[in-house]
């Protein structure tokens, strides 16, 4: 690292000398002065409200739906992210009363209300759901777990708060830049990785996005256009531009409004289209951020802020180059974490390894159809274990589809009959599956004694690598028929169970 140097002079003798500043001191001390400039904090204002606000309505409507017996309390069996094996529901009714818990939390973080308290709770007992059951991922899920961290470290509560009043502190004008800009860090990612990770050779050709949309002829509105020959284009190259240049242009001033309102038609047509949450209504907000602070001050009809006229309290010395540090350690993880993909071999949409946390949004179909046999080498039985007997729909669905969540489950059913029948069953698999309208494949080695394979982090060498190539037209030959296409060498009188 190259110095800096500064000349002084000597007053009393004339005598220049000469002093050696550390570049990466210059460095720090640039990020501090940016990271702590005063910015106005009525956007992280609207944040707070609009995001606690969100986040209630999605917990109450998970409590409405039922999603906290049937998805939490009822099964025997839950689904782990590797490593977090070790979380489980709570007992009795443990759960209900922690989504109770979450839903106060919410309004806390809108109202600001025990503010700090609320948002640390909300981020803990969010993040526990999130990690309890691996088959519901979606990545907005994951993307509130994030920002509800992110809001905990913000002191959105001091301006409009319940906190302010109680405890009867002036409002505050102004925060640190860092905490507006990171939240539009956070909010920009999920776009723009998602374009990314569109330029693939399956989205690039419309697919699986071409086979979607030719389901979707009921749709109102939309429908008859979803029948016609250039839609599955549209559809593709719209959403990979929009991703790849949306944030851009909510960056840039003279294309924010365009950008926001086709941000809004994209996200309109979403929900429309595809059954994703409260994804579409979430996005539509948070953008919102991406606005000057006046934008909200005008809309609260509130006084213009002089911002050059603000300053922030005095930290410590220690402080600034300490957060500085800390954002730069989380930006970097934000911006290097989803490419992991890339130190495994083979097509992740197929192996589904690094998928997760990714942004890899709509980008693959999986029909699968999978049958699991156990041999007890004591008693030479054979038989077929009946998965749903263990696994509600869901988890059915979503299982097949990642080598690892059926590796995981055949260790449960190991531990089951290790347990119940003191047995050692020896259980194989035959997990075929199509990837966005390819001829089916093997998916999973059939000779391999899944229950002796441990579960760990590295590429699996049990998983077949992805063979078949894409189709002009989507393979459509029934379930029932595909092990006689195939030339398996399986009795026909077993019969696949579909995972779809």
């Amino acid at each position: 690292m190259t110095d800096v140097m500064h000349e002084s002079g000597n007053l009393e003798t004339g005598e220049v000398i000469h002093t050696e500043t550390p570049a990466r001191a210059c460095l720090m001390n640039r990020l501090c002065s940016w990271a702590f400039r005063p910015v106005d904090i009525a956007p992280l204002v609207f944040f707070r409200i609009f995001f606690g606000v969100m986040m209630a309505y999605h917990i109450w409507s998970m409590k409405r739906d039922h999603w906290v017996q049937y998805f939490y309390i009822d099964p025997e069996f839950h689904f782990s992210y590797p490593g977090w094996s070790w979380i489980h529901p709570w007992p009795g009714d443990g759960m209900h009363l922690h989504f109770t818990v979450l839903l106060v939390a919410a309004l806390g973080i809108s109202l600001g209300l025990f503010y700090r308290l609320s948002a640390l709770t909300f981020f803990l007992g969010y993040s526990f759901v999130f990690l309890l059951e691996k088959s519901l991922y979606q990545n907005h899920c994951y993307l509130i777990c994030l920002i509800s961290g992110i809001m905990f470290c913000i002191p959105a509560h001091r301006a409009c708060s319940l906190d302010q009043l109680i405890w009867r502190r002036p409002a505050t004008q102004v925060l640190p830049q860092w905490t507006l800009w990171l939240l539009k860090l956070q909010i920009a990612i999920p776009y723009f990785y998602g374009g990314l990770a569109k330029l693939n050779y399956d989205w690039l050709f419309t697919q699986p996005i071409g086979m979607w949309i030719g389901r979707r002829a009921e749709v109102p509105v939309l429908g008859p256009l979803m029948s016609t020959d250039w839609a599955p284009w549209f559809f593709a190259y719209g959403g990979l531009l929009f991703d790849l240049l949306i944030v851009p242009a909510l960056l840039w001033r003279r294309t924010r409004l365009a950008a926001y309102l086709v941000s809004v038609g994209f996200h309109l047509t979403n929900h429309i289209l595809w059954d994703i949450g409260i994804f579409p209504w979430f996005m539509i907000g948070a953008t919102l951020i991406f606005f000057p602070p006046e934008y909200f001050r005008k809309l609260a009809h509130l006084p213009r802020l002089n911002i050059n006229a603000q300053t922030l309290s005095p930290r410590s010395r220690w402080t600034q180059p300490l957060t500085v540090c800390l954002l730069l350690l989380y930006v970097s993880w934000q911006l290097i974490f989803p490419f992991r993909h890339l130190l495994y071999p083979g097509n992740v949409s197929w192996n589904e390894e690094g998928h997760h946390f990714a942004w890899h949004m709509m980008l693959r179909e999986k029909d699968v159809g999978i049958r699991f046999y156990a041999y007890d080498p004591v008693s030479r039985q054979r038989g077929l274990i009946k998965v749903e007997e263990f696994l509600n729909s869901r988890q059915l669905s979503r299982m097949g589809k990642d080598p690892d969540m059926v590796l995981e489950f055949i260790h449960h059913v190991r531990d089951h009959y290790r347990e119940r029948r003191n047995t050692e069953l020896e259980i194989y698999v035959l997990n075929i599956a199509s990837l966005n309208g390819r001829k089916p494949q093997l998916l999973m080695d059939p000779r391999v004694n899944y229950a002796a394979i441990d579960r760990v982090w590295t590429h699996q060498p049990w998983v077949i690598p992805l063979e078949e190539p894409l189709r002009k037209e989507s393979w459509n030959v029934p379930l029932d028929r595909w092990e006689s296409v195939l030339n398996l060498d399986i009795p026909p009188e077993m019969q696949l169970v579909r995972a779809r």
